[in-house]
């Protein structure tokens, strides 16, 4: 039970969690006929995955180098920042990060124009790690909840505006959610109010911002 909480607690990092959201977006058969909330299925491969590229290096692997240096430099004491104390300077870079990622969207689509979808993921970001960084002053509200909200909440507006997108992607995503924030609470990594807490914040920050842009 043990590896498996870990296992877990790796493969749905937070950091990984966005990622996935777009992956589903851009790869499962969906349709609608809300242009403004239009799946991109249809376009070409080519522009889902250099679309899909952005994301990924501003979600995942620039936050992540970031992470590995401010453990080489002995910042955080551990990769996974389990210390509340050593969880503003990364919360922060995250932070950062959404914001390049959002603004970087914004510059390259120009005149044209994304569905809203994935310029309000980005901003989700930007909106749970500024209000996680001043919850953290109190408790050590989980990250992995977190982002286990943040791909449910993105899922449920997704999900919602298309005509055709199988439910299971959202189930899929709730029940990985559950696995996660089960494996913190097994490994002892949080209490129960920070798993919870984190993990419906992230839920309604996220598709709030969703709805409201769209």
């Amino acid at each position: 039970m043990k590896i498996l909480s870990h296992l877990f607690s790796w493969v749905f990092l937070p950091l990984f969690m966005p990622s996935y959201g777009i992956l589903i977006s851009l790869f499962v058969p969906a349709f609608s006929s809300n242009l403004e909330m239009t799946s991109l299925y249809f376009a070409p491969n080519e522009s889902k995955w250099a679309l899909f590229t952005i994301f990924f290096l501003f979600s995942v692997v620039a936050p992540g180098v970031s992470f590995i240096l401010l453990h080489r430099f002995k910042v955080i004491s551990t990769i996974d920042i389990e210390r509340q104390r050593e969880r503003s300077l990364p919360l922060i870079i995250m932070l950062v990060y959404s914001l390049v990622l959002f603004f970087l969207l914004v510059y390259k689509t120009g005149n044209s124009s994304l569905p809203r979808y994935f310029y309000a993921l980005p901003l989700s970001g930007v909106a749970v790690t500024s209000i996680f960084l001043v919850i953290n002053r109190w408790i050590k509200i989980s990250l992995h909840a977190a982002g286990a909200g943040i791909l449910v909440g993105f899922l449920a507006v997704f999900t919602r505006a298309q005509d055709q997108l199988s439910i299971w992607w959202l189930l899929s995503a709730l029940l990985a959610s559950g696995l996660t924030m089960g494996a913190r609470l097994y490994l002892r990594k949080h209490t129960a109010l920070e798993v919870y807490s984190g993990f419906l914040l992230a839920i309604f920050l996220t598709a709030g911002i969703h709805q409201y842009l769209s």
